[in-house]
């Protein structure tokens, strides 16, 4: 596929993480735009209610299978007439195109255990719900991991690869706080997106949690129990703030002269904690009341974030902000 034609497609579906995109050197904005689209068109699947469970799950199958030969044809873009919107169906039917491009890429190897690894967790995703039963604690850290904390690894090693100078930490360290960054991120989406799952059949709060403060998956369905289910929701935000304290880390121990590369870490991290702000005071049960950065404060985070790099100090405060205490060490580390 062409260059011009993954800029336009990213441009349709990555939104803020085309921002980002631009911002990083060639040689990692190329990998990391095909990436996201591939990403992007295994998830489009996996949440899409027009098409039935047991055939998104085969649909997954079939995509992890292709990553081994070259079974393109199994998308047809006739598969997809009237189930889903014009720019998803576009983006599902670009799939072989861009596996041409991921086996051809000299970042094949990386890029290719990046997507098996989401798509393993979206395949663990679907077949673990809908269900009653919520996540165990070391379920939802796996499916963390494997859909958002492997970014975080192979980002790292990607500029490992192609921008070495930029690590200024052994690269096992940067890999341990960019695949906690990933899944803070992962996190923070869950959070959010926590009514809406609820109603779809998906409890990703831990059962142990839950169970610690006389709650089921169905209390949570009911937004008059906020006041109970807050103990178990802010505990989860604490832990988000914690991961992306990692992720801050993870930006500062990049050098001060890589300002496209630190510009893109950090905002990701920035409209995270935004979110994780609002949700501290906002409605968490309420699926008719979704809590979401704005357009307008997504743009005064980034400008802010340009306005004050040139001062070390006011910087480093961005990601610090007004976390826990905690949060603020582990930024520090």
């Amino acid at each position: 596929m062409k260059t011009l034609e993954i800029r336009r497609l990213l441009r349709l579906h990555a939104r803020t993480f085309a921002l980002t995109l631009r911002f990083l050197p060639r040689s990692l904005r190329e990998p990391l735009g095909l990436a996201y689209l591939l990403a992007r068109a295994s998830d489009t699947i996996t949440d899409s209610g027009a098409i039935p469970l047991e055939r998104r799950i085969a649909l997954l199958e079939e995509l992890r299978s292709s990553l081994d030969g070259d079974a393109f044809d199994i998308w047809q873009p006739k598969t997809y007439e009237g189930e889903l919107s014009n720019n998803d169906g576009e983006l599902i039917c670009a799939v072989p195109q861009l596996i041409a491009s991921l086996k051809s890429s000299p970042d094949c190897k990386e890029l290719i255990s990046l997507w098996q690894s989401i798509t393993k967790g979206q395949l663990s995703d679907l077949t673990r719900f809908p269900s009653e039963a919520p996540l165990k604690e070391e379920e939802l850290e796996r499916y963390c991991f494997l859909v958002a904390g492997s970014v975080g690894e192979i980002w790292t090693k990607l500029i490992a690869k192609h921008e070495p100078q930029t690590l200024l930490r052994p690269e096992e360290e940067m890999r341990r706080l960019g695949i906690a960054y990933g899944k803070g991120l992962q996190l923070v989406n869950i959070l959010r997106d926590l009514p809406a799952d609820l109603r779809q059949g998906r409890c990703y709060v831990p059962a142990e949690a839950l169970a610690a403060q006389g709650l089921t998956p169905g209390d949570l369905r009911l937004p008059g129990n906020e006041p109970r289910a807050r103990a178990v929701y802010d505990r989860y935000l604490t832990q988000a703030e914690a991961h992306l304290a990692a992720g801050w880390a993870y930006t500062n121990a990049l050098p001060r002269g890589g300002v496209r590369v630190r510009l893109a870490c950090a905002w990701p991290i920035l409209i995270g904690l935004e979110t994780l702000k609002l949700l501290r005071c906002g409605p968490i049960l309420d699926p008719a009341q979704r809590v979401k950065v704005s357009r307008s404060q997504v743009k005064r985070l980034i400008w802010r974030s340009v306005l004050y790099y040139p001062s070390p100090t006011a910087w480093r405060r961005l990601g610090e902000g007004e976390h826990s205490t905690g949060s603020q060490a582990a930024a520090r580390t």
